[in-house]
């Protein structure tokens, strides 16, 4: 039997101990992730990921490199895109990767030891140095694809986000309210904008009552933004007032030089109310 076929067999005879030795001794004192889960169900996944990674990492001493990394592919894409792993630190998982290449090396140290003066320093030195190199692709690799899935995770929730932060409530058979909430920032605020008119069409809405008592600041673009979308409601015929406006907000629009002659104007929400005749 080759050398390489003789060492791969001894590390898939040690996968299952691979797992258990590393699961034993990982720092599990994180506050959040994946390595601090309690449950017996995401512990038990947890170590059928690990040992998944040995069955696969295995093949690196009997396979052509890119035939290994072509297998390996499916495992990092699914640990990459795992919710857990997504919501783990990601020095954690590296920290785990390391932690995974000196168990490697460790082995192939015990399966020299075992099988004495019958591999040269040349052998041990050229197996040691696959490990280490192959770690290092996969590391780049995993960061890459979990890079990949963490931005459209939060792409997935900023679209959430700002499908939630806009909605038109509907007070009564023809009047809405739009409530703000929080920073706007330009591409918030042609959101809004496009979102607004939209709703305003589709409920049939004639008079809107825009709330931004919630909304501490804004800057320049973002009101011209806003006076747009009063603009915009009045050529639907949508009848709009504003409530809530704080004197920051208040100064910009005056620097700004926006008219307000044509806009309802009150202090507070619940006078908005009362001057629309909401019963």
């Amino acid at each position: 039997m080759y050398p390489v076929q003789e060492l791969h067999e001894f590390l898939l005879e040690k996968a299952a101990q691979l797992t258990e030795e590393w699961y034993d001794s990982l720092d599990k004192s994180g506050p959040h992730g994946v390595y601090a889960a309690t449950d017996s169900n995401a512990v038990e996944l947890l170590k059928k990921q690990n040992y998944e990674f040995h069955l696969q990492f295995c093949q690196l001493f009997v396979q052509e490199e890119s035939t290994f990394l072509s297998g390996f592919e499916n495992w990092i894409i699914q640990i990459a895109k795992d919710e857990q792993h997504l919501s783990t630190p990601i020095h954690f998982i590296v920290r785990e990767f390391f932690r995974t290449r000196d168990q490697y090396l460790h082995f192939i140290k015990e399966f020299v030891f075992s099988n004495k003066e019958k591999y040269s320093q040349e052998f041990i030195d050229l197996w040691n140095k696959k490990v280490i190199n192959t770690i290092d692709k996969v590391v780049i690799w995993f960061m890459e694809e979990h890079h990949e899935f963490s931005v459209k995770r939060l792409q997935c929730q900023q679209e959430m986000i700002n499908e939630l932060s806009s909605p038109v409530i509907t007070l009564n058979r023809h009047t809405g309210l739009l409530p703000l909430v929080g920073d706007i920032d330009t591409a918030r605020a042609k959101l809004i904008l496009e979102k607004t008119l939209k709703q305003c069409s589709e409920k049939r809405v004639d008079c809107l009552l825009i709330d931004l008592s919630g909304v501490i600041m804004i800057d320049t673009m973002v009101a011209q933004q806003l006076f747009h979308l009063v603009e915009a409601l009045a050529l639907i015929g949508v009848k709009t007032t504003l409530s809530g406006i704080r004197p920051e907000i208040a100064q910009t629009a005056v620097q700004l030089g926006l008219d307000f002659d044509q806009i309802i104007i009150t202090s507070t929400l619940s006078r908005a109310i009362d001057s629309s005749k909401i019963g």
